[in-house]
């Protein structure tokens, strides 16, 4: 098991690694898009465009979409960290990944008892956001990084994929984004994004269960509220804890960046193994209650196929925090079953090698062949 230096899955992108910010890439073979994608304009709310994180942080830039003549091949010539060699999001080829057990579980702090009576939900144009008090922080990271918002990406109605990471090759419906900042460094995100590791984000997929999800109907039931680019209401706040997965021990790291422009490469990315269920109609109404333009724009535009193609790898590392194991069972109880097996398959080839020995034992070695052997003349005798 290789296992890398502390300062590499601290957000560092050491010896062999892309700086952050502003690289043109020498080449960028990515994998095609996958389904219908919406040649939407886009909203630029107030004069600006509102990037992936939403409104708690971002800057102003060239206008942008998913497609078409402002779409994501053409990211870099308005945003050049878009063009940068360690871009986000990736498919995470989970036979090459690099294991350290030694990556300690993420603990999320406060998110079960938020603290606020209300959260603020907001159609930016792109992706709708729940804006988070810094009062939710992260422990097992290097410092404490506080909550700043989460927001989805997702497909269309009627196609099963539209989360941004892919594991394996494989697309999820969708994916939920939970981002943090480096508080102990930084004032706030729109600081902290501008340096190396100043950005957390975790990356929950989501797939599609029998049963609705109880936790993300505090929010899916409130799209209505949003139907249109610049629109925010205040809906009651739950526990954000119920959101993520249960096992929070196993989980992709890597250094990244924001998926949207203007795709700053600070982000250290955590992406659980382990998916999250909604229901089916909970996914339709992620992916068909929201619009990308304003309630006073003459046509109205779905806000769909909100997702980024994968990015190069680019030599970068991509730790898992456990071993791979059998479905359903854990380390140790791969250990002692490996070794329980080994024991009986060497129990039973010593059984199978002494009884072979014995049944090879000449006849007068026997105590039968000694007295058969007694009957017999002398040598000597004609």
């Amino acid at each position: 098991m290789r296992t890398l230096p502390r300062g590499d899955w601290l957000g560092g992108w050491g010896r062999g690694h892309a700086p952050p910010c502003g690289e043109a890439a020498e080449r960028r073979d990515t994998a095609p898009p996958t389904g219908r994608r919406s040649q939407r304009r886009g909203w630029r709310g107030a004069g600006r465009v509102s990037v992936e994180p939403g409104p708690s942080y971002g800057s102003p830039g060239p206008h942008w979409t998913y497609e078409g003549p402002h779409g994501q091949h053409h990211w870099p010539e308005g945003h050049p960290a878009c063009g940068g060699r360690s871009q986000s999001p990736i498919d995470i080829a989970t036979q090459r990944v690099l294991p350290d057990p030694s990556l300690p579980p993420i603990r999320p702090m406060g998110y079960d008892h938020p603290l606020v009576p209300t959260f603020s939900l907001t159609n930016n144009g792109h992706t709708v956001v729940l804006a988070l008090p810094p009062t939710l922080h992260l422990e097992g990271l290097p410092r404490s990084f506080a909550a700043t918002q989460l927001h989805f990406h997702w497909g269309h109605s009627g196609h099963p994929e539209g989360a941004e990471h892919l594991l394996d090759g494989r697309r999820a419906p969708a994916e939920m984004h939970v981002v943090h900042y480096d508080a102990e460094r930084y004032a706030n995100a729109s600081e902290a994004q501008h340096h190396t590791a100043g950005l957390a984000v975790l990356g929950i997929l989501l797939e599609v269960g029998d049963e609705p999800n109880a936790a993300y109907a505090n929010i899916l039931n409130h799209l209505g509220s949003v139907r249109y680019a610049g629109q925010t209401t205040s809906i009651p706040s739950f526990s954000v804890q119920e959101l993520l997965p249960e096992r929070l021990d196993r989980y992709y790291r890597y250094n990244g960046s924001l998926t949207t422009p203007p795709c700053l490469q600070s982000v250290l990315w955590t992406v659980f193994q382990q998916p999250v269920y909604i229901s089916a109609a909970q996914l339709e109404q992620l992916q068909g209650s929201l619009y990308a333009t304003a309630v006073d724009e003459p046509s109205a535009e779905r806000l769909e196929d909100n997702f980024r193609d994968p990015q190069d790898l680019n030599q970068r590392p991509v730790l898992a925090s456990f071993t791979s194991s059998p479905q359903g069972y854990s380390t140790g109880e791969v250990i002692a079953i490996v070794f329980g097996t080994v024991l009986g398959c060497l129990g039973l080839f010593l059984t199978v090698h002494f009884v072979n020995k014995r049944l090879r034992q000449r006849p007068e070695d026997t105590g039968a062949g000694r007295r058969f052997q007694g009957l017999l003349p002398a040598r000597g005798f004609r």
